[in-house]
């Protein structure tokens, strides 16, 4: 029997080592390009992805691991872009590089499903693990608490 994911609502099969690490098998099986490599030793944030709502790293954690979890990536964040972090990205230039936007909003996105009104503090502990080589620090905690008010506002 196949064993497959669920990424994005849609049933993947892994028809592929499954030692492959989750990164590997959406960027380069399945074409989701817009998680990224950036360490490839889960430290630095690019690769994010949700796994059952909560952030992980996708570089360091294998596809058979994952049968039967649900799976979100940035291009599962919402249809159209249209989803509060990534409105108040664009609203505050958060973006430099872009290269590690992915995975900051995939986290700050965790972080909002289990608290809608993070402190400034929160906001710091939560992205800790998010390297940003640009240094939009700042920007990205504004974008955060700025989604986490138009969250508070559409409840």
């Amino acid at each position: 029997m196949k064993q497959s994911i669920i990424i994005n609502g849609k049933d993947h099969a892994i028809d592929v080592d499954g030692n492959m690490p989750l990164l590997w098998f959406l960027r380069d099986h399945l074409e989701f390009t817009g998680t990224k490599f950036g360490c490839g030793s889960g430290l630095c944030g690019a690769c994010t992805v949700h796994v059952d709502g909560q952030a992980i790293r996708s570089c360091v954690i294998p596809v058979s691991s994952l049968v039967g979890k649900k799976i979100t990536t940035i291009e599962g964040l919402s249809e159209n872009g249209d989803h509060p972090l990534q409105k108040a990205w664009l609203n505050n230039n958060v973006p430099q590089c872009g290269y590690c936007q992915a995975g900051q909003i995939m986290n700050a996105a965790s972080l909002l499903a289990v608290n809608a009104s993070p402190s400034e503090e929160e906001i710091d502990t939560a992205m800790k693990g998010n390297i940003c080589r640009c240094g939009t620090y700042q920007r990205i905690k504004k974008a955060i608490a700025e989604a986490a008010d138009t969250l508070s506002k559409e409840v």
